[in-house]
Formats: structure tokens, sequence, C-alpha cells
């Protein structure tokens, strides 16, 4: 076979792999491993192994893009309609439903196995609630049909952080939990702020998002109502997780610029529409970020 013939081959093969890749929507699972990571030092009190860490992420990731894939499998109609998802592999036509159906299955049932085989068994049975939560309680159950859907919805994504708590300890105790609490009163104000950016686009989909079906200023009111409630989630880990000065001092410091941002947006959903509702979504990623890499440190520090 001649090198040229090989070229194209090569690039197909490149162009595959790539849309794949896109079907787990890396963006996404970067932002629940963000989580991971944290959780597994606080549970540990200090560095766990690095070969422990990389399994959990590896099978958390494996997980994460199993549910992803699930999602865009069945909300390929959805996607076609939306601006912001209409390069997806499903709508361009890089992968067929065949393939992306096998390949999400793959790697579901693959991070379970790896989870029970190199973790334990705890953290493999969580990473199937996860997905079966995530594709049928969210996306097969409650994203059509209700504006509460992405507040249920988030309990899928805040499972990373028992995932990694019981990676280290192989059970979950009452931090674990408040960590699986911040991440789910997260949600809302960080996904309410992208729906009403893409307002439009949701209605045109069918998709009841709040923003769709809601006055702004009630969208406004509930997001101040959750970012002070994710708020005192972060506060409850001080005495329930017995977390020191650095991380008390940027939870209550972040904490008070986060409730200020969504403060902000309130007052201007209650003249109309946001002028840029994507800062408190910017925002919200910042605060996130910040709060675990607090956490990640507070344990390793003497005080």
């Amino acid at each position: 076979m001649s090198k040229s013939s090989l070229v194209p081959a090569r690039s197909r093969l490149a162009v595959k792999a790539k849309a794949y890749f896109a079907l787990t929507k890396p963006r996404v699972i970067e932002l629940l491993l963000i989580a991971t990571v944290p959780s597994m030092i606080l549970a540990q009190q200090g560095m766990p192994s690095l070969w422990l860490i990389f399994a959990t992420l590896f099978g958390g990731a494996l997980s994460a893009g199993s549910a992803n894939a699930f999602n865009c499998y069945i909300d390929a109609d959805i996607d076609k309609v939306m601006g912001r998802t209409k390069n997806r592999p499903l709508v361009t036509g890089e992968l067929t439903m065949r393939e992306a159906m096998i390949f999400a299955w793959v790697i579901g049932v693959g991070s379970v196995v790896w989870l029970a085989l190199v973790v334990n068994l705890l953290s493999a049975v969580l990473s199937l609630i996860a997905i079966l939560f995530y594709v049928f309680v969210y996306t097969l159950g409650l994203k059509r049909r209700t504006a509460q859907n992405i507040v249920w919805g988030g309990a899928a994504g805040a499972i990373p952080t028992l995932i990694g708590w019981a990676a280290v300890t192989n059970e979950l105790s009452m931090s674990a939990w408040v960590l699986f609490l911040i991440i789910f009163l997260w949600t809302p104000p960080h996904y309410w702020p992208l729906s009403m950016r893409y307002l439009e686009e949701y209605k045109a989909a069918g998709v009841p998002m709040l923003p769709v079906v809601a006055k702004n200023e009630l969208v406004g009111r509930q997001i101040i109502l959750y970012a002070w409630g994710y708020f005192a989630s972060t506060l409850l880990l001080i005495p329930v997780a017995q977390m020191g000065i650095t991380y008390s001092v940027v939870a209550v410091l972040a904490g008070l610029w986060f409730s200020f941002e969504s403060h902000k947006l309130y007052a201007e959903a209650k003249k109309g529409i946001p002028k840029n509702p994507m800062k408190l979504f910017h925002a919200s990623i910042t605060h996130l970020t910040l709060l675990f890499l607090a956490i990640a440190i507070d344990p390793l520090l003497p005080f």
C-alpha cells in the first residue's frame, strides 16, 4: 500500500476519534472532575496515591463520558435545532446513531468494571447510579417535561464527589454528602444564566427550561435563592469536615462575591432581559474552581 493511500485513511480515523471524543462533552467532564481530586484529598486528609487518583479519574471520565454520549444520542433532535449544539457529531453526521449507542454502552460498562476491579465496588456502584440517573431520570424523564429539570439533573453531576470520597475511604461520610450538596445547589445558578442566554433556542427546541416558561424576575429570584443556598452549603463544610483557615477564608469571600453577582443579575431581570447573563455563568465556574482548589489545599496545610 502506497504512502498516499494511507493518508486519507489516517485522516478519517483522526476525524472519527475526534468525533467520539466530542460525543463525551469533554468540557463537561473537565468540570465534573474538578470536584473529584479535592474530594479524594479531603477524604485522605492528605495526598492519595497517584495511582488511585489516576484510576478514579479514568473511571470517572468514562462514566461521565458514557452519560453524555447517551444524552447526545437521545437529544439528537434537539441538538439539530439549537445553534450552540449544531456542531455535535450526531448532527454533523461524523458519527451514526448506531456508533454513538455502541460507544456509550462500551465506555459505560467499562467505567463500572474498571472502578469495581481497580478501585472498589462502592465507587463502581456510584458510577452506575450516575449514568442511570442522568440518562433515565434527567434526559428521558425530566428534561422535556418540567422546568425543574436541571435542579434534579444536578444530582448526577454531584456524584463525582461521592465517587472520589468512596475511592479513598470505601464509605460515604457526612462530609461526602455535604460535598454532594455543594455541587447540587451550585447547578441551578450555574445553568439558568446559560438558559437565559439561549432562551430562543430552548424555545425552538421545546425544552421547558425555567427561563422559557417563567418571567425573568422569577428566574432571577430562583437564582439568588439557590446561590445563597449554595453559599450556605459551602460554609456547612467547615464544621462538618473540620476545614482550616484557608478553605474558610476562600468560602466566605468567594461566596459573598458570587452571591453579589447573582443579585446583580436579579436586579437586571426585574427590569427585563439581562444584558449579559453569561457573566454569572462564567463566575459560577470560577467560583467552583476556587472553592474546590481550596478544599484540595486546606488538608495539606498545617493550619
